[in-house]
């Protein structure tokens, strides 16, 4: 992983250290963004309705609060791209409150990140948010993410 101005610190509000070191902020849209708080350079937003362009590169993948993604496989290729930038770059998940979708995308990014599936809730409830994941299907969804396999991945 680069450490250099592209890379999100450790300490900062809603940043995950997953096991590789890097680094993804959860965010829960409601709160307003710390204009001194750097910017993602991607952002992946968890929403039931098409939310207004940030200005950064972004993706929205329909999921309604307290729900699942609309499409699991798109959403198992916006999370492994997601993953993969943030080797390097600062990254944003991101759904209305910050834990339920967002809780639930970082897990799935820890799995890709290596930490089993049975272990991925816990991990993230210990080092972002003890309330991440909401909904007993959300916690199977996690147990179930494979993300992507094959060459590249």
């Amino acid at each position: 992983m680069k450490s250099d101005a592209w890379a999100w610190s450790a300490g900062q509000p809603g940043v995950l250290v997953l096991p590789s070191g890097r680094l993804v902020r959860g965010r829960g849209l409601r709160r307003p963004l710390d204009p001194a708080a750097p910017a993602p350079a991607f952002g992946v937003y968890l929403l039931g309705a098409r939310p207004p362009s940030p200005p950064w590169e972004s993706h929205w993948l329909r999921w309604p609060d307290f729900r699942l993604p609309a499409d699991r496989a798109r959403a198992c290729e916006v999370l492994t791209q997601a993953w993969r930038r943030a080797a390097d770059e600062r990254v944003e998940i991101a759904c209305h409150g910050g834990r339920g979708r967002t809780g639930t995308a970082l897990a799935c990014l820890a799995v890709l990140d290596g930490v089993p599936a049975q272990e991925a809730v816990d991990f993230v409830r210990r080092h972002y948010d003890r309330h991440a994941v909401e909904t007993p299907w959300q916690r199977r969804y996690v147990r179930g993410f494979g993300g992507l396999t094959g060459p590249g991945s």
